[in-house]
């Protein structure tokens, strides 16, 4: 699976630079490049990335200002790229990943790239060795913690700010986002395929198109996941 990154800076040349050096690391794939952070702030609340490369200065709303209200900031790993120095200390008060000034010279930017890689391969082995050890996940569902063993899991649906956890027995409402509960199950059994759904993949019955058929329910395949969504259960 590819790290799926998306690019944010009010200036081409800034984005241009990046799509360059982008082009000698093919597990990385710009998945969105936005020039406007309110268009930008839409499609990072619907959609799951690993990496975020955010210009500060922008007009309408700045870079930080964003950063507070991306809703899966804790899933993605956030790098600012900018021609100021000084608000360095003020980044990693946001929980960034890495500062890049420009003009971003190619060796810093590698290094970037590595402190990425690193930090995505760690968190994916330490969730995985969790889900091994004990294969549940709590849920709060009127006011009570409840455990979910995940091999019961058949789909998750993201209603709004609720999501809906679908089971053979039973099927649990809880008040959560949907890419946070996704960011919670282990990668290789679940996976987005749309904006309002996640679905454990060994739960999939046929594929017939843009749906997926799991059990009697019907599911659609969003656009943007549709390459992605095909590729990891049919080969």
């Amino acid at each position: 699976m590819k790290i799926k990154c998306v690019l944010i800076d009010d200036e081409p040349l800034g984005i241009k630079v990046l799509q360059n050096y982008f082009q000698n690391f093919p597990e990385f794939e710009i998945i969105a490049t936005f020039n406007n952070s309110i268009e930008a702030l839409d499609f990072l609340n619907n959609n799951t990335i690993d990496a975020l490369f955010l210009d500060i200065n922008m007009p309408l709303m700045s870079g930080f200002e964003l950063i507070q209200l991306y809703n899966n900031k804790a899933h993605t790993k956030i790098i600012i790229t900018t021609a100021f120095r000084e608000f360095a200390a003020e980044s990693y008060d946001l929980d960034v990943l890495d500062y890049l000034v420009k003009p971003i010279p190619l060796p810093r930017f590698i290094k970037c790239i590595s402190k990425i890689t690193t930090e995505l391969q760690s968190k994916i082995v330490t969730k995985n060795e969790i889900h091994r050890v004990d294969p549940h996940i709590f849920i709060k569902v009127d006011k009570k913690m409840v455990k979910i063993n995940i091999d019961e899991i058949l789909f998750i649906e993201g209603m709004k700010e609720y999501i809906k956890v679908v089971t053979p027995e039973k099927t649990y409402i809880t008040h959560k986002s949907l890419s946070s509960l996704t960011e919670e199950l282990p990668e290789e059994r679940f996976m987005r395929i749309h904006k309002s759904y996640t679905i454990a993949l060994d739960k999939v019955k046929t594929i017939e198109g843009n749906r997926i058929q799991i059990t009697s329910y019907t599911i659609p395949i969003g656009r943007n996941y549709s390459k992605d969504v095909k590729s990891k259960i049919l080969d």
